[in-house]
This record gives C-alpha cells, sequence and structure tokens, in this order.
C-alpha cells in the first residue's frame, strides 16, 4: 500500500508553511468555549437591562437601584469587550518581527481565552507565574500559539478523567544553570490525565503521528518547530505517577532587546 505520508524533509518544510493555519485551527477548536465566555456577561446584560425597564414601569424606581443595574451593564459589556479583544489580538496576523518580551505578561493575555475553554470542560485551569523572569526575545504571536496548543492538549487529554480530578497548570520559571545563573525562562503545561505511554513518546514531536481519531498529528510538530525557531527546547515528562507535562525552554535576552 503506498503511503500518503510525505518523506522526513518535506514533513517538516510541510510544517513550516502550515504554522498560520495550525493558529487559527487550535482557537477553532476552542471557539465553543470563548462563545460561552462571551455569552455569560451579555446574558447578564439582558438580565439587568429587562430590571431596569421593570424598575421604570413601576413608577417610583429607585435611582439607586437603576444606577446600580446600570454599573452592572457597563461592567459586563466591559467584561465582554475584553474577551473580544483579548481574540482579535490572537487572531491577527503575527508581526514578523521578534521583540523584547515578559513571559508572565504574555501568558496573562491568554488567561481569558485559556480559561474559557477550561470552563467548558470542566478543567481547572490555574497559572503559576514566578516572578522577576528575565525577558525573552521572541516572536508573541507564534510562542502564545505554542501555549495555546498544549494547553489545548492538556484539556482533551482530561476528557475522560473525572471531573473532580481535571487539573491543568501553566507554569513559568527560571531554568537555572550549575553555577546558579539564569540561563533559560521555562514554561512548563502540566495535567492530571492518563500520560503518554512509554512506548509512545519518542514519536510524540514526529510530524503526522497522532493519537487522536481524526487527528493531523502536526501540533507538536508545529509547536517544537517554533520553540527551536527561537534557540529553544520543547520536550514531554511524566507527571507523578499520572499525568503529563510538556515544557519548553527559552534563553533569556542577553543585554537587552
Amino acid at each position: 500500500m503506498t503511503s500518503n505520508i510525505p518523506p522526513p524533509d518535506e514533513q517538516w518544510a510541510l510544517v513550516g508553511r502550515l504554522t498560520p493555519v495550525a493558529r487559527l485551527a487550535t482557537l477553532g477548536e476552542m471557539a465553543a468555549g470563548i462563545a460561552h465566555e462571551i455569552n455569560q456577561p451579555l446574558t447578564a446584560i439582558a438580565s439587568y437591562a429587562q430590571a431596569c425597564e421593570w424598575l421604570l414601569a413601576r413608577g417610583d424606581a429607585d435611582p439607586a437601584e437603576l444606577r446600580d443595574a446600570l454599573q452592572q451593564i457597563t461592567a459586563q459589556g466591559l467584561r465582554a469587550g475584553e474577551i473580544v479583544r483579548r481574540l482579535r489580538e490572537l487572531t491577527r496576523t503575527p508581526d514578523a518581527k521578534r521583540v523584547l518580551t515578559d513571559v508572565n505578561q504574555l501568558l496573562e493575555e491568554l488567561k481569558a481565552v485559556a480559561l474559557a475553554d477550561a470552563r467548558l470542560h470542566h478543567v481547572r485551569l490555574r497559572l503559576e507565574l514566578a516572578p522577576n523572569l528575565k525577558q525573552v526575545v521572541l516572536h508573541r504571536g507564534d510562542i502564545q500559539q505554542v501555549v495555546l496548543n498544549l494547553v489545548r492538549n492538556g484539556i482533551e487529554a482530561l476528557a475522560n478523567v473525572p471531573p473532580e480530578r481535571r487539573d491543568l497548570v501553566l507554569r513559568t520559571a527560571a531554568d537555572i544553570d550549575n553555577v546558579s545563573e539564569i540561563s533559560a525562562i521555562e514554561i512548563s503545561v502540566s495535567d492530571s490525565g492518563p500520560g503518554v505511554a512509554p512506548s509512545l513518546r519518542e514519536r510524540l514531536f514526529t510530524p503526522f503521528f497522532t493519537t487522536k481519531p481524526g487527528g493531523a498529528g502536526l501540533g507538536l510538530a508545529i509547536a517544537r518547530s517554533i520553540v527551536e525557531a527561537h534557540g529553544g527546547t520543547l520536550r514531554y515528562r511524566p507527571e507523578g505517577a499520572d499525568g503529563a507535562c510538556f515544557v519548553f525552554r527559552l534563553p533569556h535576552a542577553q543585554g537587552g532587546a
């Protein structure tokens, strides 16, 4: 039987060409969670507006009650607007220029979108961000794509885990070398799922290799190619007795931008 998988050199060339497409595909997979997250403040706005209409219809509306309802409408509108703003930033064409970046701030910008997807799937997502990290010169959009891809993979890995055990942690840390100097920034995504079988770990980052029904097998390959283009590394490690952790290291900025 003839295989549809191209030779290795062509595989990695294809990975590079498909990187922008994969970015949109990842966000597409998270669309249901994002829609649910936006719908919550919109529902609240409608409820408070109806309350205002009811208060005014009474003829003896308390100005304080009206003011409180209008303030809630404003707050919920700003909440929905912030989610939309974050989403627009993620879907715009990334700037080709690498810029000096605070990694913790970069992850905070992803928080609303990542939490939306996690909540929809009853996953507890928390951020554990190490303070005072050195900055990194990077393509902001590309690294955000890597993080979102790893978060999405973690959520999928928890699908068959009881809801009370669905935990996902996004961490940053300073990676310290043998002489106790910070040499790189480490970003990791760990989950409490079943982990990856030892027999499959060597193939995780191989293009077109997938354990998902209907999966393309390009997400982790693209993520690794992006990280390596930044002079970093991306690897898998088990997380305790159960669970998985994907961790990537990025060299910090030497002497500024």
